[in-house]
């Protein structure tokens, strides 16, 4: 049996970063991303439910969401597998929070404070290189090349890619990322891992010290965990026999429309099926 929670769970990532008892977690987190020269003292959770301002308007639901003592807001979701429009979906969520500035009641000159929109992705973006996996996304101008607007920034981290090993970490960032990649393989804390905001995450990951209550709940999250992943590679492999029994490009298309409305990466399909990117993006 594993010793420590899968943090890709619902209930896992919730317990080390959605709750005040273990927000030091969070802030550290937040902390190894953020450029030098800014660092979050204290942060205050937020409703994770907000509604748009018609009813039309779609609920955006995220996994944790709080701001800084400077009020800067942050948004930060653990996403299991890709969408067809994540980055469309990133971005609807983004503006949640800035609607949300606009003062009521008052004259407002439309001041608004830093909003960081921060994914971390099980799965790669097709159109980014082999180890490239940190992105950092600001509005730019596009003749200059500098950063046009500071106060939105979309970090995107491809879980995948990042491979080092323990002896390989080189600094927080390195070692948060280690950690969420490799938590629930561990069987013993990391000797790399000496800083004292570990000795938190170690001891509320361990599974052993869960009250029945949250037992339950983690066996329900990772059971959802692995019904999706099931449902993943089954739709993968019927996909890959209907598509070598038709032998036709009528049924490699047909394939690949499926795989595709199952959320399966394009760049999986691509490369199990032969279409090019272009191709897949139009069915």
């Amino acid at each position: 049996m594993a010793r420590y929670i899968n943090p890709y769970t619902d209930f896992g990532f919730k317990k080390l970063f959605g709750t005040e008892l273990n927000k030091e977690l969070l802030i550290s987190f937040l902390n190894s991303l953020l450029p030098d020269g800014q660092t979050v003292k204290d942060i205050t959770y937020l409703n994770t439910e907000k509604l748009g301002t018609q009813e039309i308007d779609r609920r955006a639901v995220f996994d944790v969401y709080c701001e800084n003592e400077q009020g800067e807001k942050f948004l930060v979701e653990m996403q299991k597998g890709e969408q067809q429009f994540f980055k469309d979906r990133s971005l609807f969520y983004s503006t949640f929070p800035i609607r949300e500035q606009a003062e009521k009641g008052k004259n407002w000159n439309y001041e608004l404070k830093a909003v960081y929109t921060i994914g971390i992705l099980n799965f790669t973006f097709d159109n980014s290189s082999d180890d490239y996996f940190h992105h950092e996304v600001k509005l730019v101008d596009m003749g200059s090349q500098e950063v046009f607007y500071d106060k939105l920034t979309l970090i995107y981290l491809e879980m995948p890619k990042f491979n080092k090993a323990e002896e390989e970490l080189e600094n927080m960032f390195d070692k948060w990322m280690f950690v969420l990649r490799n938590l629930s393989g561990l069987m013993e804390r990391p000797a790399a891992l000496q800083e004292r905001v570990f000795n938190r995450l170690f001891e509320a990951a361990e599974i052993a010290q869960f009250d029945r209550r949250e037992l339950v709940e983690y066996e329900d999250s990772l059971k959802n965990f692995r019904d999706w992943y099931s449902v993943m590679e089954t739709t993968l492999n019927k996909g890959l026999a209907q598509g070598r029994v038709e032998g036709r490009v009528e049924g490699i298309i047909e394939v690949a429309r499926n795989m595709k409305s199952k959320s399966i990466p394009l760049q999986t399909i691509q490369e199990l099926t032969g279409l090019s990117l272009e191709e897949i993006e139009l069915l």
